[in-house]
């Protein structure tokens, strides 16, 4: 049960967000080595069992786009690694903030508001997801991943992709009372399966008829496009265009649930 409320006396929208992330990376500076498996290293382990080795049995063609498999899936790794890594940061992590460490409801004993702490958390969310796509794209290039200068451009949809994903999380996980366990289950039944059925190593044509809905609706899809067009080997411009706008979409949403809920938690 929560024991605190929000005071009231809110400083501007801004500064308190950004109080809360120098809260984190207060923490992070002193851990970051810690992290730099699930940061930014994960990927690269991917793309050398799936471009290098698989890959290496993979001819370019019609279902690349013409590009080498290892130029084919290296951005769509990106935007995996990115949308893996903010579903983790937005469920135990915010569920701790409420739960087990607290510090989201110490945080509101202070001028800062419910809003501001879901708003500071989703700028970390974004600053974490930055240097794993920095750390990523870096790394990769070594392998021979990127074809042309749209490795620029693939950062950010990187990042934007996993900050839609995190949004709606945010609010699942601020409306959780439990001890998580049914992340468990969000991880198993929907993260894995976008992560390998969302056209990151295979075109889902490939896919029967009936199961595609499910890849049309996941946000993973909708990055891998936009990924893939920023290196040249995707969709035309107005598919592009539906595909920002679905990410959009999804991430104006549950922003919107995630501060209600986040108001709904901490305000008593």
């Amino acid at each position: 049960m929560t024991t605190a409320r929000s005071t009231g006396r809110v400083p501007g929208a801004w500064a308190g967000a950004w109080a809360q992330v120098e809260a984190y990376w207060t923490w992070y500076r002193r851990y970051w080595r810690a992290t730099l498996y699930s940061s930014g290293l994960q990927p690269v382990l991917f793309l050398g069992a799936m471009g290098l080795g698989f890959g290496s049995q993979v001819e370019a063609g019609p279902a690349t786009g013409g590009l080498p498999y290892l130029q084919y899936i290296a951005p769509c790794l990106l935007v995996a690694g990115g949308i893996q890594f903010a579903v983790g940061e937005s469920t135990y992590a915010v569920l701790s903030g409420f739960k087990w460490q607290r510090h989201f409801v110490a945080a509101t004993a202070t001028p800062v508001s419910p809003g501001q702490v879901c708003g500071g958390h989703a700028i970390w969310i974004g600053i974490r997801l930055l240097l794993a796509a920095v750390t990523y794209a870096v790394v990769a290039a070594f392998f021979g991943a990127w074809a042309n200068a749209g490795v620029l451009l693939v950062i950010v949809i990187g990042v934007f992709a996993g900050m839609a994903t995190a949004a709606p999380i945010m609010a699942f996980a601020a409306a959780t009372h439990d001890e998580g366990e049914r992340f468990g289950m969000l991880f198993r039944f929907v993260l894995m399966p976008m992560i390998l059925f969302s056209g990151t190593f295979f075109p889902i044509s490939q896919l029967p008829l009936f199961l595609r809905w499910l890849t049309w609706i996941s946000p993973l899809w909708h990055g891998n496009e936009l990924a893939r067009g920023a290196m040249g080997a995707g969709p035309g411009p107005l598919a592009l265009l539906g595909h920002f706008a679905f990410l959009c979409a999804l991430s104006g949403a549950g922003a919107y649930l995630a501060r209600r809920n986040f108001y709904r938690r901490l305000v008593v």
